[in-house]
């Protein structure tokens, strides 16, 4: 059953990687997976594999999103503020594990689909907002940032959005030099 492939993806796959803050893997417990790829991958959601999810785009792993999460260290009281919101599982994850998640992308097709699925799950703690985030970033301060795509360069914007103590999780530079990079203001 889902329950069982949900707990068996949290500890077979995202623990083998160091994820072991028991906040985080309860936030992940929390969120039904499956409710966020897309029509025809549902037998994917508890595997460790990208899931395409259109306009060349790909969720995260499972491993990758608890990683994400544990390096934003959510208490419950943040503001965060999401660049590149895909299919709205990580959205959803962050929203169980903050106070409030402004999440934006550039493609319509996902924030619609995001809405109705955070919707479904009456995840309301969410703004969605079409924008591009090399461009403009939604009003700030935010007290962590996550950058769900990877950049070329590190862009000090991000920083520069972050109140003190804020932290970001952002990945940087070109296949096969990257570096995922959680940095504390």
């Amino acid at each position: 059953n889902k329950d069982f492939a949900r707990q068996q993806m949290i500890e077979q796959q995202v623990r083998a990687w160091d994820v072991l803050d028991g906040v985080v893997l309860a936030g992940l417990k929390k969120v039904q997976r499956e409710l966020f790829v897309p029509e025809g991958f549902e037998a994917l959601a508890f595997a460790d594999t990208d899931i395409p999810i259109g306009h060349g785009e790909s969720m995260m792993t499972p491993t990758i999103e608890g990683r994400v999460l544990q390096a934003l260290g959510l208490v419950g009281s943040e503001k965060v503020l999401e660049i590149g919101t895909g299919s709205g599982f990580l959205t959803a994850c962050l929203a169980k594990l903050s106070k409030h998640v402004t999440s934006i992308d550039i493609y319509d097709d996902f924030i619609e689909s995001a809405k109705k699925r955070l919707a479904d799950c009456k995840i309301n703690n969410v703004d969605i907002f079409n924008m591009d985030g090399t461009l403009e970033l939604p009003d700030g301060p935010f007290d962590a940032i996550a950058v769900t795509g990877s950049i070329q360069s590190f862009d000090s914007r991000l920083v520069d959005a972050l109140n003190p103590g804020g932290r970001l999780f952002v990945i940087v530079g070109d296949a096969p030099a990257m570096a995922a990079l959680a940095v504390t203001r």
